[in-house]
């Protein structure tokens, strides 16, 4: 279960209200809530970390304790599934949609360069990080890229990794290693990032740099973006979501059961 006590990954005492969707913890925030909230944190001198869930990941912790620690004591837990949105209406603490990591790259780039913050990017093949810099400096017009790397590197280039980035000052770094790998390089290096907002976004870059297509928003609103990347990707995504898929509505199918025996019970009979 989610830990209440404070942790190295988070600077700050504020947290949003909360809705828990089994052994998840997610913020109540839009997407522009959100990206307020990192922004808020920059300029009041505080560090976090932002983890953006969806049911594949949500499934992972269950069997991966390290990376279910990582995420319940991340500041800032958002959902990014839509049919984690839905679930949340089962306990009628409903959140208020869906926050997309790699939309969340988008929309911080704008702030960044309104407020005059530096950003950072690691992860992906040195090509597609270097092509997704590109898009989002044509995108974001005065975009402070403060540097860019891959993200193939053994763990004996882990530090220097993590110092290029502090020595770059960038208040924002995004991380697109893939689950749960970008997960523990921040936790083992978050002492010497230096960055104020770190965010894990998977194969954001993929997408951004055009190498892999995004679902078209009808599909991601039906919380079918899952579908569209198994077609893109059948043989190594195949086995990941026949099983995460399943298991994810069998534990929430047993969950609303559980709930409605529960108040079942606790009803007064006439």
């Amino acid at each position: 279960m989610p830990s209440d006590t404070a942790h190295p990954l988070q600077t700050g005492t504020t947290t949003p209200a909360q809705t828990q969707i089994l052994n998840g913890r997610f913020d109540k925030l839009s997407a522009d809530q959100t990206v307020d909230e990192l922004i808020q944190a920059i300029r009041n001198g505080e560090r976090g970390v932002l983890s953006t869930v969806n049911v594949a990941i949500l499934m992972m912790m269950r069997s991966n304790p390290r990376l279910q620690r990582f995420v319940d004591t991340s500041r800032w837990t958002v959902a990014d599934g839509q049919p984690l949105v839905w679930a949340s209406h089962l306990w009628q603490q409903p959140l208020p949609e869906r926050v997309a990591g790699i939309d969340l790259i988008d929309q911080l780039c704008a702030r960044a360069v309104r407020e005059d913050l530096g950003v950072y990017f690691l992860g992906a093949e040195s090509s597609i990080v270097r092509s997704a810099v590109g898009v989002l400096q044509n995108r974001h017009r005065g975009l402070d890229v403060r540097g860019y790397a891959d993200g193939y590197f053994g763990p004996e280039q882990a530090a220097a990794r993590a110092r290029a980035v502090a020595e770059s000052r960038a208040e924002i770094l995004f991380v697109a290693m893939g689950v749960p790998r970008q997960e523990y390089f921040i936790e083992e290096q978050w002492d010497n990032l230096g960055a104020r907002i770190v965010i894990g976004v998977g194969g954001s870059f993929d997408v951004i740099a055009g190498r892999r297509k995004r679902a078209p928003a009808f599909v991601q609103r039906a919380g079918l973006e899952w579908a569209y990347r198994l077609i893109q990707e059948p043989r190594r995504l195949f086995s990941r979501y026949l099983v995460t898929n399943s298991q994810f509505l069998g534990l929430i199918s047993w969950s609303a059961i559980a709930q409605v025996s529960r108040v079942r019970r606790a009803t007064p009979r006439p």
